[in-house]
């Protein structure tokens, strides 16, 4: 994978450290813990209701000391800021193309030692019902856990609640994770539903 924010020296620590200082600030606080031996996962993020959520995800992350990789619109990496946000972390998704993103995230999955891929489950900032599948098969292709990663904006909480390994049973898996989730609130409470 390309290099990123998180393992640029010098700068990396003072990213960590001004956004441990930006969260105290603001009143957040980070609860969970990432496993030790933890190497390789499909994080989700959730619930995914506003632009807000990628900034905050990312600082909870380096507070975590916890280099990630996100999916994003290809739209979002045009020049002249597609430098900034592949350097963010940032891989771009194509969605109006038919092309196989599960197969391509699981395979570069597998080709690297150490690879946190962050996939919002809803797929989308708005409103929706069902979440989609793809961090699942992603997860269950390349046999890593999903990270559970949130952001609670009613209690100011970010971090993570844990991970799940999936068994092969999509929708009691996918229903297992969503119940996790019944006591966050996205920023935008209206556009999130368990």
């Amino acid at each position: 994978m390309h290099r990123t924010m998180f393992d640029t020296p010098i700068i990396s620590q003072l990213l960590r450290a001004g956004s441990s200082l930006y969260l105290r600030l603001k009143g957040w606080r980070i609860e969970g813990n990432i496993p030790d031996d933890l190497k390789k996962c499909v994080m989700i993020a959730a619930p995914h209701t506003s632009n807000w959520d990628l900034p905050y995800m990312l600082m909870i992350a380096f507070v975590m000391r916890t280099p990630v990789y996100w999916m994003g619109k290809k739209s979002i990496f045009k020049p002249p800021f597609k430098r900034l946000m592949m350097w963010m972390g940032g891989v771009p998704v194509d969605r109006s193309k038919s092309n196989n993103m599960v197969d391509a995230s699981v395979t570069t999955i597998k080709e690297n030692d150490r690879l946190f891929l962050i996939v919002p489950p809803e797929g989308t900032r708005s409103k929706v019902s069902d979440w989609k599948t793809g961090f699942y098969h992603i997860a269950n292709g390349a046999q890593v856990p999903i990270l559970m990663g949130f952001l609670d904006y009613q209690r100011k909480t970010g971090g993570v609640l844990g991970t799940f390994k999936p068994t092969g049973d999509v929708k009691q898996d996918i229903a297992s994770i969503r119940q996790q989730y019944s006591h966050i609130g996205g920023r935008k409470a209206d556009q999130y539903e368990v």
